[in-house]
């Protein structure tokens, strides 16, 4: 009985200091949406002016590298007066009002989690457009990362076991189990996927000479030679003597980035087999590991005719960098 009694009174214990940490703290529901879709809380009045004309330029930009025009993001737009329940719970949201002081504002989780919305405030129309305009770099840079952690928090759900690639790279890369390893000799990997409309998705890994790359303005050149080379020796075409290149008459994005806490460079383009009708676009990174003298090299690249292709190139882009490299 009296181990009853004491184990009552444990358990009372218990909950009571459970319910007593609780305090203070909101309980958040789960955001919802799909990945790259954008909720635009704005009265339908602005939306249809001038407001409305330079978010959608800007948030509906088109996604460069890729075959045809996608955008950044899907909007969605709704006034402010039913910006209410449910319609909360969406992962990204732009908020915009008129007639209130000038502000920007960048609020984390306040209706669901996780959830990123940017609040933009201003007494006129030039006064939100400027914000809007100066700060769209920033406005899209947030609204990425967080669709990109959420992007990865998906994969985790079924990742694909290989350490392989960990022993042989010294490096560890989430990944869905629906990839394959398609290729894998000499620290090469080829990871691939077939997609539901005839296509697939596909990445390499692989190492170089730190110095294989030059610096400044020759550096694009040396990546697409050292790709073209990568294709032709790795990635054969459907038939003989055929193999990936870079497109030429596509001009690369390049830039400056960072993976992994390390300087990379980052080359968007398209791709095409020689001697064959076949391209897509591609993503290419290339990591400054100077603690084990190389160059990590990690690309992705899509194949799906005729259809959208922005959220596969995503999900690539998610898979890179998430690279961890020890």
């Amino acid at each position: 009985m009296k181990k009853t009694i004491s184990l009552a009174l444990s358990m009372l214990l218990l909950i009571a200091c459970n319910s007593n940490s609780s305090k203070g703290k909101r309980i958040l529901p789960e955001s919802s949406g799909n990945i790259n879709y954008l909720s635009v809380v704005i009265d339908n009045g602005l939306w249809e002016g001038n407001i409305g004309e330079n978010i959608r330029e800007i948030f509906g930009a088109e996604v460069y590298g890729l075959p045809q025009q996608e955008p950044l993001f899907s909007m969605g737009q709704m006034p402010t007066k039913v910006f209410t329940g449910f319609a909360t719970k969406n992962r990204t949201v732009l908020k915009v009002e008129k007639g209130k002081t000038a502000e920007l504002r960048f609020i984390d989780d306040p209706f669901a989690k996780p959830q990123k919305l940017v609040l933009v405030r201003g007494m006129t129309d030039f006064e939100i457009t400027s914000a809007l305009k100066e700060n769209a770099e920033k406005i899209i840079a947030a609204f990425k990362t967080t669709e990109i952690k959420e992007k990865q928090r998906r994969i985790t759900k079924s990742l694909h076991k290989n350490n392989n690639i960990e022993s042989a790279l010294g490096l560890t890369i989430r990944f869905p189990s629906v990839y394959r390893i398609a290729k894998e000799e000499d620290n090469f990997f080829w990871l691939r996927r077939d997609t539901n409309k005839g296509g697939n998705m596909n990445l390499m890994i692989y190492e170089m000479p730190l110095n294989a790359i030059s610096t400044g303005d020759d550096a694009i050149n040396d990546i697409i030679r050292m790709r073209d080379s990568i294709g032709q020796t790795h990635i054969p075409g459907p038939i003989d003597g055929s193999y990936m290149i870079t497109e030429e008459a596509y001009t690369p994005f390049f830039n400056s980035t960072i993976i992994d806490n390390k300087p990379a460079l980052e080359t968007r383009s398209t791709w095409e087999v020689k001697n064959a009708f076949m391209a897509g676009p591609f993503l290419n990174y290339i990591i400054e590991d100077k603690i084990n003298q190389r160059l990590l090299v990690i690309e992705g690249f899509a194949f799906a005719p005729s259809i959208a292709k922005r959220d596969y190139m995503f999900e690539l882009e998610a898979i890179m960098k998430s690279i961890k490299i020890k």
